[in-house]
C-alpha cells in the first residue's frame, strides 16, 4: 500500500522544494512531486541559475574584450569558446540541483518522480500511485506567456528555455519584451557579438520599475548597443531562407536570425485537476487563495508562480516556509511590502518597496535622496561609474517606502534596504550606520543622507 504523508508538495521549484524542506524540519512527513528527472524547477534547471551563469561568463567576455586594457591588463587574441560557456553553465545547473537533492536526502524529504495531479482533496495521484495526505500544496510554477502568430519552435523562435541553449552567436537576435527576461538575455548575446533588438509593446521599459530608474537604464542599454522599439506591437512571424521575419504595428517588418519570445509567464496547472477538485482560479488563471495561502477547498493550499503576486524565485521561498510554518501552527508571514526586485545586466537594477509613480498614485508626501556612483570613490576605482541609488522616505514619519538603484552589485546593495524596510527603518536610520570606507555601500548611506539634504560627497 503507499504511504501516507502529512503534507504533498506538487513542485520541485524554489518554492515547492523550500516548502517541502522546512515542513520537514518542523517534524512532518513530507513527499514533494516532481516530474523533471532533476530538482529544482524552471529556476534551477531553465530559469534563474543558468541565465546568470552566462550573464556571469559573457560579462568576464566582455571585460576582456573591452575593460581590461582600462586596468592595464593587456590581452591578446581573445577569443569566444560558446561550447566551453555552455558546459559551465550546465556544470553550475547541475551542482545546485544535485545540491537540493542532497538536503532532500537530509531532511527525510520524499521525492516522488512523476506527474502528480489532484484526484480528490487528502488524495495526489502520481503517474497511477495514490498517495493519501492531510495537506496538499500547489507549487507547480509558471510558463512563457505565447504570443498569437508567432509560433514557438525553441530553435529559430524561442522562449528563455531555447534562449539558454543556443549553440552560436546570432547575427541578430529580436527580442520580444522588455521586461527581465528579455534584458537578462537579450545583455548576454550583445556581449558576445550579437546585434539586439528589444521590442516593447508599452512605451517604456521594465513597467513595474521606478520610472526615473527604468529611463536611465534605457539610455544605458542604449550605449550597450542594444536597439529598443518601444510602443510596437508584434503581429506576426514567417520563417524563410534568411531568418525570420517580424510583422509590427505601427507596419513595419525587422529579420532576425533568433527570436526570443519574453512577453512574460503565466501559472503553469495544466493537468493539476484544479477544476474535477473544485479549486477556484481568478481571472488571470492564477490559483486563488486567502492570506494563508489556503484555497477554497480545505486542505488545498498553493504559493509562488501559481498564486497572485510577482513571479520572484525569492517570493516563492518565502512563501513556501511561511506555509510550512502554519501548517505546524506557527505564526508564518511574508511582507510584500518588502520583496526586492532585480534585473541582471551591468549595470544591475534593483528595487524594493514603492516606486515614485505609486506614492504619487496614492497620494503619499515623500522625500527623495539620490547619490550617483560617479561620487562613489569605490565605483570610480572599480570603472563602474553608471547609475545612482535612490530613496523614497515618507515626508512626515522618515520611514523608508521604497529603494531603486541602477548600479555595480545593486542586487547585493539592495539587500541593506530590504532588512531596513523590514524592521520599518527611517532614512535616518540607515544615515546613521557607519558604512566600510571604500564600499559601493557608501552610495546608501550617502542616499540616505541625501533625503535629510545633508549628503556629504556631493
Amino acid at each position: 500500500m503507499p504511504d501516507s504523508f502529512d503534507v504533498i508538495v506538487i513542485g520541485a521549484g524554489p518554492g515547492g522544494y523550500v516548502c517541502a524542506i522546512r515542513a520537514a524540519q518542523l517534524g512532518m512527513k513530507v513527499a514533494c512531486v516532481e516530474k523533471r528527472s532533476t530538482l529544482g524547477g524552471t529556476c534551477l534547471n531553465i530559469g534563474c541559475i543558468p541565465s546568470k551563469a552566462l550573464l556571469q561568463s559573457s560579462e568576464e567576455f566582455h571585460h576582456a574584450t573591452h575593460a581590461l586594457k582600462d586596468h592595464g591588463v593587456l590581452v591578446d587574441s581573445v577569443k569566444l569558446d560558446l561550447a566551453r560557456m555552455q558546459a559551465r553553465k550546465a556544470e553550475v545547473v547541475t551542482a545546485n540541483v544535485k545540491g537540493v537533492e542532497f538536503l532532500f536526502r537530509k531532511n527525510k524529504v520524499t521525492w516522488l518522480k512523476g506527474t502528480g495531479r489532484i484526484a480528490a482533496p487528502g488524495t495526489v495521484d502520481v503517474d497511477g500511485t495514490t498517495y493519501a495526505t492531510k495537506h496538499i500544496v500547489i507549487a507547480t510554477g509558471s510558463e512563457s506567456v505565447p504570443l498569437p502568430g508567432v509560433e514557438v519552435d525553441e530553435k529559430q523562435i524561442v522562449t528563455s528555455t531555447g534562449g539558454l541553449e543556443l549553440d552560436r552567436v546570432p547575427g541578430h537576435l529580436v527580442v520580444i519584451g522588455g521586461g527581465y527576461i528579455g534584458l537578462e538575455l537579450g545583455s548576454v548575446w550583445r556581449r558576445l557579438g550579437a546585434e539586439v533588438t528589444v521590442v516593447e509593446f508599452l512605451d517604456r521599459i521594465l513597467p513595474t520599475m521606478d520610472a526615473e530608474v527604468a529611463k536611465a537604464f534605457q539610455r544605458i542599454l542604449t550605449r550597450q548597443g542594444i536597439k529598443l522599439r518601444l510602443g510596437t506591437r508584434v503581429t506576426g512571424a514567417r520563417q524563410g531562407n534568411e531568418g525570420i521575419t517580424l510583422t509590427t504595428d505601427p507596419g513595419s517588418e525587422l529579420l532576425a536570425d533568433i527570436v526570443l519570445l519574453a512577453i512574460g509567464r503565466r501559472p503553469y496547472t495544466e493537468g493539476l485537476g484544479l477544476a474535477e477538485a473544485g479549486v477556484e482560479l481568478d481571472e488571470r488563471g492564477r490559483v486563488k487563495t486567502d492570506a494563508h495561502y489556503a484555497t477554497n477547498v480545505p486542505g488545498i493550499y498553493a504559493i509562488g508562480d501559481a498564486i497572485a503576486g510577482p513571479m520572484l524565485a525569492h517570493k516563492a521561498e518565502e512563501e513556501g516556509v511561511a506555509l510550512a510554518e502554519r501548517l505546524a501552527g506557527q505564526a508564518g508571514h511574508v511582507n510584500y511590502a518588502a520583496i526586492p526586485g532585480v534585473v541582471y545586466t551591468w549595470p544591475e537594477v534593483a528595487s524594493v518597496g514603492q516606486t515614485e509613480e505609486e506614492l504619487k498614485a496614492a497620494g503619499v508626501a515623500y522625500n527623495i535622496g539620490k547619490f550617483p556612483f560617479t561620487a562613489n570613490g569605490r565605483a570610480r576605482a572599480m570603472g563602474e561609474t553608471d547609475g545612482f541609488v535612490k530613496l523614497l522616505a515618507d515626508k512626515t514619519t522618515d520611514r523608508l517606502l521604497g529603494a531603486h538603484i541602477i548600479g555595480p552589485d545593486a542586487g547585493t546593495l539592495i539587500a541593506e534596504l530590504t532588512t531596513a524596510m523590514e524592521f520599518g527603518a527611517s532614512a535616518e536610520d540607515v544615515a546613521r550606520t557607519c558604512h566600510a570606507h571604500p564600499s559601493l555601500s557608501e552610495a546608501v548611506k550617502e542616499a540616505a543622507l541625501a533625503v535629510g539634504g545633508r549628503a556629504l560627497h556631493i
